[in-house]
């Protein structure tokens, strides 16, 4: 039996159609109408409502109904997932949630239970299914995205970015207060909420004082705008919300950093910059040529200066990095802007009639795919849009 994680009733499924829908971790669902197979691989072309022609935020939003869009026969398909395109796009998407076995890499798995939360999707091993695929005993859930602004092929694979929602909550910025959409919710303890383009003036603000900081797991990275703590940006990914030229200032910054945390040296010769690792006491120090990096300049580690011998005329004043300064946020517009506070508040909407047969039905977790308990109904729907589930629901908002 398939273990259904969204209500508290589920009974056992006989009816043929019935059992396929059921099955919707495997990616393979039989349309109401008719015995045709969609594949979960595939990507529905219609329903993108973003472009990669941006050159600076890398992300424009048409807003016909928020997120909202009409698909065929009058559907509403709801965007909860985004990724950075990187092959054809070059910017932030809509994107589409995949499933396949971890073993054949065939979309040919059956999930004993729905994905309701990042962790399942994200972290390995964490899902499990039975593959139905001819000589395969897979039983490992790999979850995966794709770019939904275009057609990909089963290799062409992007990021998920899982900090950007859809700002169903009408949550205001942190920053401007404005109502924006789709809107970034940094890990810290409130969720406070910026929209995209207060983002990019952040992340740049900060990227031209060099106050990214350097965490030792997560790499060159960014916390909260109001300063939470234990609130870094763990997918780096979202910082190509700068733009390519930006987001390769971002990069080196970055590379420096790690050079200067290691107790390395950068080349002082104009126009290298070059990363050193010389050895602890070595006071001559060469920019050795390698490929293509390094200007074999050598110079003295003490005043970086043209190596002499002797002690150093003049010693370069050591560059010392700006003190971190919190971002000026206002402490009510800080209250304003969690995303927690405004999801509270709709916590009491927590059932809805099933649409086929009225019967309440209560939601528990974040998995979006329903079943009504009614034994002599059991019709499978979407508790966001409202809609039969199909494979539009599976890609575009699965869970959240």
């Amino acid at each position: 039996m398939i273990q259904q994680s969204t209500v508290h009733v589920v009974q056992s499924i006989s009816n043929p159609i019935q059992s396929s829908a059921s099955n919707s971790g495997s990616g393979i669902l039989e349309r109401r109408n008719g015995n045709e197979v969609i594949s979960l691989t595939q990507v529905d072309l219609s329903t993108s409502v973003f472009s990669g022609q941006s050159t600076g935020l890398h992300l424009t939003v048409a807003k016909p109904d928020s997120e909202q869009l009409r698909g065929k026969g009058g559907s509403t398909h709801y965007k909860s997932f985004y990724v950075y395109c990187k092959n054809l796009c070059k910017a932030i998407q809509p994107g589409k949630l995949r499933v396949r076995c971890s073993k054949c890499q065939q979309g040919t798995l059956t999930l004993t239970r729905d994905p309701s939360c990042w962790e399942d999707v994200l972290v390995r091993n964490r899902l499990m299914g039975v593959c139905q695929a001819q000589d395969c005993d897979g039983t490992v859930a790999e979850f995966y995205f794709k770019c939904g602004a275009h057609p990909t092929s089963d290799s062409d694979t992007s990021v998920v970015l899982n900090l950007i929602t859809p700002n169903r909550q009408h949550v205001p910025c942190i920053t401007c207060t404005d109502t924006g959409d789709p809107v970034l919710v940094f890990p810290c303890a409130d969720c406070h909420v910026i929209c995209l383009d207060c983002f990019r003036l952040y992340c740049m603000t900060r990227l031209n004082d060099r106050q990214f900081i350097h965490d030792p797991q997560l790499g060159y990275t960014l916390p909260c705008v109001a300063g939470c703590p234990d609130s870094a940006i763990k997918e780096l990914h979202h910082f190509r919300i700068l733009g390519n030229h930006q987001y390769d200032r971002y990069q080196r910054y970055g590379a420096e950093e790690y050079v200067l945390c290691m107790r390395g040296v950068l080349c002082p010769s104009p126009g290298c910059g070059a990363g050193l690792l010389p050895d602890a006491g070595v006071r001559r120090i060469e920019c050795l040529q390698q490929d293509g990096v390094g200007c074999g300049f050598v110079f003295c580690r003490e005043c970086k200066e043209e190596y002499h011998e002797g002690q150093c005329c003049v010693l370069r004043v050591r560059e010392r990095a700006p003190e971190q300064q919190a971002y000026v946020v206002d402490p009510q517009a800080a209250q304003l802007a969690r995303w927690e506070e405004a999801s509270r508040q709709t916590i009491e909407q927590t059932t809805k009639p099933c649409p086929k047969c009225h019967v309440p039905v209560e939601k528990h977790g974040g998995c979006m795919h329903m079943k009504c308990p009614r034994s002599s109904c059991l019709f499978q729907w979407c508790w966001l849009c409202g809609m039969e589930w199909n494979r539009d629901c599976m890609g575009d908002h699965w869970f959240g």
